[in-house]
C-alpha cells in the first residue's frame, strides 16, 4: 500500500511474453465456447469445451475455485450481466450471452469475455453488442495513446454517449483491473468518465479493460447463488473484454492473436509485439 492505495505490479518483458502465451491459449477456448453457443446448448457444455482447450494446452483455469467459482468460465444470458454459472441452463433461439474466462500459464493469468447471439439475433442486441465491443476497443486505444489509466473510462464513456439511437447504459459497480501474478490486482480501470485520472499509464501495466452495457436500467442485483449478477429491470447486458499490456514499444493486446492489430489499425493505434 502507498498513501493508501493497492500498489500495482510492473511487469518485466519476459513475464508479459508468459502472459500474452496465456491470452493465446484463453483465445483458442473462447473460439471453441464461442462455436459451441448454439440454439440447444447447455452452459454447461460450453464450459466442458473451454476446459478441454485448456486441458490440451496444460494451462489452468484462474476462475475454477476463484473465491469458490464451480466453473472454468461465466456464463451470463439476457438480463444475466456477469458472474453467470454455466449448468443445465439451455441456450434458445435469440439468447445473447457473455462467455468470460481465464487461463494461467506459469503463474501468469490472462482474461477475456466475448458476447455472443445464439441463432435469430434480435437487431438491437447486434447493436448492444457490437457497441460494447467497440467501446472495449476505445478503451484500448485510449491505452496506448493517453497518459493516465481514466482515460480510458473517458474513452469508452465518450464513445457510448456518442452512438445514435436509444441510450444504453454504462454499468459502474463492475469494472475492470489490473492482471498479472493474480487475475485481480490494482488498478480498477472505470468504464465511465469521472474526474479521478486514476495511475500514470507506464511500461509494465497489464490492464484487464471489460466495458458492460445494458439496454436499460444500469440498476442490478445478485441472485441467490451469491454469484451472477442480473439487471433489476430484466433488460439485456452485455460484456466484453481484452487484457492488455503497456510496454516499452507500445501496447499488445494480450488475449488477441494479433495484439489486436485489425481492430486498432482504425482507431490509429498500431500495436507492437513485446520485446
Amino acid at each position: 500500500m502507498a498513501f493508501g492505495q493497492p500498489r500495482i505490479e510492473y511487469k518485466t518483458n519476459a513475464q508479459m511474453r508468459i502472459m500474452h502465451e496465456a491470452g493465446l491459449v484463453l483465445s483458442r477456448a473462447l473460439d471453441a465456447a464461442v462455436a459451441a453457443a448454439v440454439p440447444g446448448a447447455t452452459t454447461a457444455q460450453l464450459d466442458s469445451v473451454f476446459r478441454a482447450v485448456l486441458d490440451e494446452a496444460g494451462a489452468k483455469s484462474n476462475f475454477l475455485g476463484y473465491h469458490g467459482f464451480p466453473a472454468t468460465i461465466c456464463t451470463s444470458v439476457n438480463e444475466e450481466v456477469v458472474h453467470g454459472i454455466p449448468g443445465s441452463r439451455v441456450l434458445n433461439d435469440g439468447d445473447i450471452i457473455s462467455i468470460d474466462g481465464g487461463a494461467i500459464v506459469d503463474g501468469w493469468h490472462s482474461d477475456s469475455a466475448r458476447t455472443v447471439i445464439v441463432g435469430t439475433p434480435d437487431p438491437e442486441d447486434v447493436r448492444l453488442s457490437e457497441v460494447t465491443e467497440e467501446a472495449m476497443w476505445r478503451g484500448i486505444a485510449a491505452l496506448a495513446t493517453g497518459k493516465f489509466v481514466g482515460d480510458i473510462g473517458c474513452a469508452v464513456d465518450d464513445y457510448v454517449s456518442s452512438v445514435p439511437g436509444k441510450p444504453l447504459g454504462i454499468l459502474e459497480d463492475y469494472v475492470g483491473h489490473g492482471i498479472g501474478s493474480e487475475m485481480h490486482m490494482a488498478p480498477d480501470v472505470l468504464n465511465y468518465r469521472t474526474s479521478h485520472r486514476g495511475p500514470k499509464i507506464r511500461p509494465g501495466l497489464c490492464l484487464a479493460i471489460e466495458p458492460m452495457l445494458v439496454r436499460g436500467s444500469i440498476e442490478t442485483a445478485v441472485l441467490d447463488d451469491d454469484w451472477t449478477v442480473v439487471t433489476t429491470d430484466g433488460k439485456r447486458s452485455c460484456q466484453w473484454e481484452h487484457s492488455v499490456a503497456v510496454h516499452e514499444k507500445g501496447i499488445w493486446v494480450l488475449s488477441a492473436p494479433d495484439g489486436g492489430a485489425e481492430r486498432l489499425a482504425p482507431l490509429g493505434v498500431v500495436p507492437v509485439p513485446i520485446p
